[in-house]
């Protein structure tokens, strides 16, 4: 398959069930995108690609108070409203502009933006090679980059659940069937070589999941997700597992959480590029 012909296949696995939006709710750019702060200033234009219910593109738009400017897109028009009314409920609205968009192909002229980020996007993407050299063509000379994507075969937890094991190798099987790559944290730093950064520093970070309160959070967004959302119907729908699999998955979950010691963490990496 081409890069053009897997772009365009490419699906975007876990769909926006409440159990997957439950989860972006909870990111801010404290605690997903700190590796970027330092390099957010007032007056700033910023794109923020893929900013999902807005949390993130909230958080940014502060950063570049007064004077700034975040504009938001998302390949999803409905998931873009609830962006819209979050950033309403913030007081922010007139710092922040919507679009839908495609990171292949952004609707926007050349050297437009003083950053471009990209929070747990190119896993999703067919061509993630051709969404960097895109964000890097709307970004102004010597502006900055940013992606940080997840790893799934460096999560690790505690302690250990068959059904877990169970539930990592199914969503890499999935992830890829969909066009996408669940491992893409480890590949950011050469997918930006590839696409022709050679200022770029690599970093990463993790989200830990350890009190019984995150834990059973955790467990409970994974289960419901693994049972209802977007992803159970592809996981389905390609014959990767039945439904009686997901099921049992999902109750692997919740026996994982309930454990008194249960532990969870997320490896992310991270690159900041200079255009």
């Amino acid at each position: 398959m081409s890069a053009e012909e897997n772009r365009e296949t490419a699906v975007y696995t876990h769909g926006h069930h409440e159990s997957v939006l439950r989860s972006h709710r909870w990111r801010t750019a404290a605690n997903s995108a700190a590796y970027l702060i330092g390099e957010v200033r007032p007056g700033m234009e910023v794109l923020d690609v893929g900013c999902g219910p807005g949390t993130i593109t909230a958080d940014l738009a502060e950063l570049v108070a007064p004077g700034g400017r975040v504009t938001a897109v998302d390949a999803a028009g409905d998931v873009l409203e609830q962006a819209a009314r979050y950033v309403q409920e913030r007081g922010l609205a007139d710092a922040v502009t919507f679009a839908t968009a495609d990171v292949h192909a952004l609707d926007f002229p050349d050297d437009s933006f003083d950053v471009v980020h990209a929070h747990q996007v190119l896993q999703h993407v067919g061509d993630p090679v051709r969404a960097l050299r895109e964000m890097r063509r709307v970004c102004r000379p010597g502006g900055i980059v940013a992606a940080r994507d997840a790893d799934y075969a460096a999560m690790t937890w505690y302690p250990a659940e068959p059904g877990l094991d169970e539930w990592l190798g199914l969503y890499r099987r999935v992830a890829r069937a969909n066009g996408g790559e669940p491992d893409a944290g480890r590949r950011l730093l050469s997918w930006a070589r590839e696409a022709g950064f050679t200022e770029v520093a690599s970093s990463a970070t993790a989200w830990c999941y350890a009190t019984r309160e995150e834990t059973a959070w955790w467990s409970s967004l994974w289960a419901d997700r693994t049972t209802a959302s977007a992803y159970a119907s592809l996981a389905t729908a390609s014959g990767h597992a039945s439904r009686e699999d997901l099921i049992a998955i999902g109750e692997a979950w919740h026996r994982w959480a309930a454990a008194p010691d249960a532990w969870f963490s997320v490896l992310n990496g991270e690159i900041l590029a200079r255009a």
